[in-house]
């Protein structure tokens, strides 16, 4: 049984934190609620609610209320803010009241604005430019977003996971416990994902990386199923650390043959291999596009289209309309949770598949 490389796990979510950026809010768009008809009021809330769930943010909200005066209150926990600007500034971010406030700290004032945080003034002003972008000064950001907290929970989860697995084998081959789910699995990829692709000869050094890659996206997808509102494969800036890795881990383990076959491919004729050169060293740089592409499209647009059909029961509010719906959102959930896996199982197969063809031996006289 094999002793999953923790360290890969750590570095690959160190990659994957440092360059997790936040969506942008649609806050901008101002609609007046007295002009606009009950049903069509109801389409805006459900819309903006959908696009505030698929979003990072500074805190952690488990829901929220309108309380009997009127005011917006918040259950859940506020976030570490950590800024570069004129030194470290760190605060928490119940300073910003959930985007509502201006946030002091050492004479500078701070505003979360569309998602981002800006230096502004007392009054929280925001500068436009001609397209109607802010132009406000932006800190260097390190916070610890929502997604970064799953990021890292899941990582300290995957570690204790398989450290209590490696360990209990070190006492009893048998399996016990999680290591009779995780085993068949682990087995899995390796028999079927990382052999076939990389080769007897050189899947070992390969497999602690996609074992990391197929159980990180496979947890944190299904989390994302749950009421936690927690969507990191749908920020394309995780999904871009992702492909990245594997493009890196692909490039640097490329021999000779491998880039051979993409600069000087043997057995074609000369003004062919210089038409194809450019063409080939496009396709290493698609590949991890695609990678990043393929993953985030699919879980934010399963998110969209399942919180859609949801906000139907509230439209319909009849008999009819909202056990169809609901139905409808259960079947989709059901499918949701083979798209959880279907991602972490393509992502895996596609990274050994660009290993494989990195350090495959090739015979060029066959």
């Amino acid at each position: 049984m094999y002793r999953i490389n923790v360290l890969k796990t750590l570095t690959f979510l160190f990659f994957a934190i440092t360059m997790s950026v936040s969506a942008t809010n649609n806050s901008d768009e101002v609609i007046s609620v007295e002009q606009e008809s009950p049903v069509k009021n109801l389409k805006t809330e459900i819309k903006e609610y959908i696009s505030h769930h698929l979003l990072d943010s500074y805190d952690f909200t488990l829901f929220s209320y309108t309380n009997d005066a009127g005011e917006h209150q918040y259950v859940g926990a506020p976030l570490p803010i950590i800024l570069i600007d004129n030194g470290l500034k760190v605060f928490s971010s119940s300073k910003f009241h959930h985007g509502e406030k201006v946030a002091e700290v050492d004479g500078q004032y701070y505003i979360v604005h569309h998602n981002k945080i800006y230096k502004t003034d007392a009054l929280g002003t925001i500068e436009y430019n001609e397209e109607h972008h802010a132009t406000n000064e932006k800190p260097l950001d390190f916070s610890i977003t929502k997604n970064v907290v799953f990021i890292i929970l899941v990582g300290l989860m995957m570690l204790f996971m398989f450290s209590r697995m490696a360990n209990s084998y070190k006492k009893n081959p048998i399996p016990k416990g999680i290591g009779r789910l995780l085993e068949p699995i682990i087995l899995y990829i390796r028999n079927d994902i990382a052999i076939p692709n990389i080769g007897e000869k050189h899947y070992r050094k390969y497999m602690s990386y996609l074992l990391t890659v197929f159980f990180f996206i496979w947890i944190i997808n299904l989390l994302g199923l749950t009421p936690l509102g927690v969507n990191v494969t749908n920020n394309i800036a995780v999904t871009l650390a992702l492909a990245l890795t594997t493009y890196f881990i692909t490039t640097f383990s490329g021999n000779k043959n491998y880039w051979k076959h993409i600069f000087w491919m043997p057995g074609v004729p000369l003004p062919m291999k210089i038409i194809l050169a450019p063409i080939e060293l496009l396709g290493t740089l698609i590949k991890p596009f695609s990678l990043m592409i393929r993953l985030y499209a699919n879980i934010t647009a399963g998110h969209i289209v399942l919180m859609s059909i949801i906000g139907l029961m509230f439209i319909f509010k009849n008999w009819i309309g909202s056990p169809l719906s609901f139905g409808l959102a259960f079947a989709l959930s059901l499918l949701e949770l083979l798209v959880a896996a279907l991602q972490a199982y393509i992502f895996t197969m596609l990274s050994a598949l660009y290993f494989g063809s990195a350090v495959e031996e090739h015979d060029d006289h066959h």
